[in-house]
């Protein structure tokens, strides 16, 4: 029996470890084909042999159950990825949230869109979509007067372009001065209507973004050093420009009274509200627009899923 043992594992390193043939493993231990393949099954069924497939479609559907069942979200999607470069997770994610869209977005959608490098990519990975009478509508204002490019308007462009729908800009700063300019400026038939439209939408697709220095809103004048510092303190990142803690909640009321666009409640109230966003500096950020039940469909990378679990 010890002998039988012995050819049996003998002939399952061949084939599994030194990647040997059946028959080339034959005609080397001078015995026939068939006995090859019940010595292997043999191997199998006495647990020298233990065979496991590592199915990645397979991890991110467990992944995203989940993440489901802990935020109470509609749906998650995970990408998966194998490495921890942002730009890497960056562009992954935006193509499959590009995918989704294409596969979610109906006839007669009204679709919001807000911006950001996240945005930016996923709107030049969308394929030309044949839909009527869908409304494509900036969630928050476009406007910037600093010489960093938020590609706002290109972004709008090609989403609408994609979805067969003109643009409705929102052609205002997304952070005022002062509440009492931008409540003025929100009065004016033309920008109410673009505002009134994004309260109505079936779908929302936005990103977040964090807080830290060089962080993409902190560069566009908007915000003086004591602004930033006080965000840095209190706040965790931002949807829309609209900054929350790590309960989801308005981090600053002032800021939020000077800002732009659509509100979090508005966005927790929206059907497929989208959140785009991977990365490991941003995993804070996600958790507590989770927490807060802003998004009700995350789109992410294998990555941050798991940092969030």
């Amino acid at each position: 029996m010890d002998d039988k043992i012995r050819q049996c594992i003998k002939i399952a390193k061949m084939y599994y470890e030194e990647e040997l043939g059946q028959k080339q493993i034959a005609d080397e231990l001078n015995i026939s084909r068939p006995t090859v393949s019940r010595q292997l099954q043999f191997a199998k069924d006495q647990g020298f042999v233990q065979i496991i497939i590592d199915d990645p479609f397979e991890r991110s559907e467990n992944l995203a159950t989940k993440l489901q069942e802990k935020y109470g979200l509609k749906e998650v999607i995970i990408k998966e990825v194998v490495s921890d470069s942002y730009d890497v997770i960056q562009k992954a994610v935006a193509e499959r949230a590009a995918e989704y869209l294409y596969e979610n977005i109906n006839d007669s959608d009204i679709v919001g869109i807000s911006w950001g490098k996240t945005m930016y990519r996923t709107a030049k990975a969308m394929k030309q979509m044949n839909l009527s009478d869908v409304e494509t509508v900036q969630l928050k204002g476009g406007v910037s007067y600093s010489n960093v490019k938020t590609n706002a308007h290109e972004t709008l462009s090609l989403f609408a372009k994609s979805f067969n729908s003109i643009p409705r800009d929102l052609p205002v700063p997304v952070i005022f001065d002062s509440p009492e300019v931008k409540k003025l400026v929100s009065e004016d038939r033309h920008i109410k209507s673009i505002l009134d439209l994004g309260t109505e939408c079936d779908v929302a697709v936005y990103t977040v973004g964090s807080v830290r220095e060089n962080a993409l809103l902190f560069k566009l004048g908007f915000l003086n050093e004591e602004e930033k510092f006080k965000l840095r303190e209190n706040a965790i990142g931002d949807i829309c420009s609209r900054f929350f803690d790590a309960e989801g909640k308005v981090a600053d009321a002032q800021i939020n009274e000077r800002t732009m666009g659509v509100t979090l409640e508005t966005l927790k109230s929206i059907p497929k509200s989208i959140l785009v966003a991977g990365g490991r500096h941003k995993v804070d950020a996600i958790r507590g627009a989770l927490i807060g039940k802003i998004p009700n469909v995350l789109i992410t990378d294998s990555e941050t899923a798991n940092k969030l679990l």
